[in-house]
């Protein structure tokens, strides 16, 4: 049987956080739990979907049929830890640790997979001046009639007590 793997090492995620998302896509078809990923709120599927995507590149690369692949294993590893330090009252220090993952997927082939999704991603059009056009252009506002500028009151003559104590007033004297 043939299978495609592609690797993740140092991401900058705790391992227990990274395999419960993990854990909701193994077994599944590519475009089911590209589906999944994408629909998750949570950071670690962001991680997961271009390691997936990543993936399924390797394949077609590899000659396989995406159509036909599934998520063999998610294998989510602990992987290097940094050690911080954190101050506590009366000159002690409580440690932090900083925990990655790394995280091994692999797909296999499976002929008789059907999919229950398909994820459709819209090309970009190339407008006929050359520029390509990522979104329809918004209808242009018109723009606020334009005053002559005399929004405000005419200055007021100030104080005594400001006239008599600002910088400018005592250098004149």
């Amino acid at each position: 049987m043939k299978s495609t793997t592609a690797k993740l090492n140092y991401l900058k995620m705790a391992p227990r956080k990274v395999r419960s998302v993990a854990d909701l896509v193994k077994g599944m078809s590519v475009n089911d739990a590209e589906a999944q990923l994408m629909a998750q709120r949570r950071r670690p599927a962001k991680a997961l979907l271009k390691l997936l995507r990543s993936a399924v590149a390797n394949a077609k690369n590899n000659k396989l049929d995406p159509g036909h692949l599934f998520i063999e294993s998610f294998r989510v590893d602990g992987g290097p830890m940094l050690k911080r330090m954190l101050p506590r009252a009366r000159g002690s220090a409580s440690p932090i640790q900083k925990k990655m993952s790394n995280v091994t997927l692999v797909l296999g082939v499976n002929e008789a997979l059907t999919a229950k999704y398909t994820i459709v991603v819209p090309k970009k059009v190339k407008s006929p001046s050359g520029e390509a056009k990522a979104r329809p252009s918004k209808e242009k506002r018109a723009a606020p009639p334009k005053d002559d500028g005399n929004y405000f009151e005419p200055k007021k003559k100030q104080g005594l007590f400001k006239r008599m104590f600002s910088p400018k007033s005592r250098a004149s004297k």
